[in-house]
């Protein structure tokens, strides 16, 4: 067992090793956005309506932390011209519109994230069943814990 000072230790150089890994996820996102032709925000947009399915403008626009007007409408519209979403009117309420990927342009966005799936699959061959519990219970943790903190750091001053 760790004694109090080695422990605060471990979780300074864990601090670090995410910081790192965090900023490496910046750049690895920049570049698979470069080399599809996007830019970050249009690549994240993209990878949140591949995640969550399709969205309306305002759901898409709240999560990404912009304005529902304008800014989103130019996401949208440069994905739409790029080929990767399209627009549809809400079976429902046809005044709504619905933003949803395009499943071959999707399927083009992601052979950018090959070496990134390989890599991955490389690492988590080595780990055990209970490492990778672990990590799979660290990782849902850390982010069903992310919106919020999303949400207080937009709240700073």
């Amino acid at each position: 067992m760790a004694t109090a000072q080695e422990r605060a230790a471990m979780v300074a150089e864990l601090r670090l090793a995410v910081q790192r890994s965090t900023m490496y996820t910046v750049l690895l996102h920049h570049a698979t956005a470069t080399r599809a032709g996007l830019n970050v925000t249009d690549a994240q947009a993209l990878n949140a309506l591949s995640l969550d399915g399709p969205q309306t403008p305002g759901g898409l626009a709240r999560l990404m932390g912009i304005t529902t007007g304008g800014a989103i409408t130019a996401v949208i519209d440069r994905l739409e011209k790029a080929g990767y979403v399209r627009r549809s009117r809400d079976a429902d309420d046809r005044r709504r519109v619905i933003i949803e990927v395009v499943p071959e342009a999707l399927a083009r966005f992601g052979s950018y994230f090959e070496p990134v799936g390989a890599s991955f699959d490389d690492r988590v061959s080595a780990y055990s069943d209970g490492e990778l519990a672990f990590l799979r219970r660290w990782i849902d943790d850390t982010n069903a814990d992310m919106p919020r903190v999303i949400e207080r750091v937009r709240d700073l001053p």
